[in-house]
């Protein structure tokens, strides 16, 4: 009979599990979480429902066409409210209270951290995608020879931008600021961001500036892809720009204390 060796072995998990760790616990902590749920989730479904029934606003299009414009803009939605205001918003809240510092004491470096953090947001927002393509087909939503890859596309470098843009600001300002900047910025793109509004509906003057907007150039890209239309070239270098930005920003400014 061999005894046991029993001596301690110590060392780091392996990055992968590091990473695949913390996104679990991202997840779980946002499924948790009602206030999140409320904006990541309901919120889309209760509005691309609503305003697919109730022509609360005049889209210029008829009803078919009407779903050919709401699902892709209520899609960059679900991207603006997870990747931005939801992360923002946590991410500013988990630095005041010293999380992330204690974080720093644990085998999780800050590049994995902060991939573990965009993981968990890419498993929500896929999720959300396939919630809320099930609730427009249900709706009577059928696009028409729609170039899925493309789409996907613009769902990851909008991500990319609107993740850079939130941790941008949870990492400059304070958490309560962060908190009524957010949300602010959560209504604005809703109304005035190409998602639920036409630009069209606007002056011109003004309506050539919104175009620039990231809530803008996604939504634009993800109603071309889902609806048959040329790659919007125009609207997806306008993401990488402010995803480069953004990152950029967030990397030289974001304090982490």
């Amino acid at each position: 009979m061999t005894a046991l060796d029993l001596r301690p072995d110590p060392g780091a998990a392996a990055a992968r599990r590091l990473v695949l760790g913390h996104a679990r616990f991202e997840v779980v902590q946002l499924l948790r979480n009602g206030e999140q749920l409320l904006l990541t989730l309901v919120i889309p479904i209760v509005l691309l429902v609503l305003m697919a029934k109730v022509e609360i606003i005049d889209l210029g299009t008829g009803s078919a066409a009407r779903l050919d414009f709401l699902v892709p803009g209520i899609l960059c939605l679900a991207v603006l409210s997870t990747a931005f205001t939801g992360l923002a918003i946590g991410t500013g809240f988990e630095r005041r209270y010293g999380v992330l510092k204690r974080l720093g004491s644990t085998p999780l470096t800050r590049s994995q951290l902060l991939a573990g953090k965009s993981l968990a947001v890419l498993v929500v927002e896929l999720g959300q995608v396939v919630l809320l393509c099930a609730v427009g087909a249900a709706l009577g939503w059928r696009p028409l020879h729609p170039s899925y890859p493309v789409a996907l596309l613009f769902l990851v470098v909008g991500t990319f931008a609107f993740a850079s843009l939130g941790l941008l600001m949870a990492g400059t300002l304070r958490a309560e600021v962060t908190l009524a900047a957010a949300n602010l910025v959560y209504v604005l793109l809703l109304l005035g961001g190409g998602i639920v509004v036409p630009t069209s509906k606007f002056p011109p003057e003004v309506a050539r500036w919104l175009e620039w907007l990231p809530s803008s150039a996604l939504a634009t890209g993800l109603r071309s892809a889902l609806n048959g239309g040329a790659l919007a070239t125009h609207s997806l270098v306008i993401l990488a720009l402010w995803a480069l930005a953004g990152f950029l920003a967030a990397a030289r400014l974001f304090r982490w204390e």
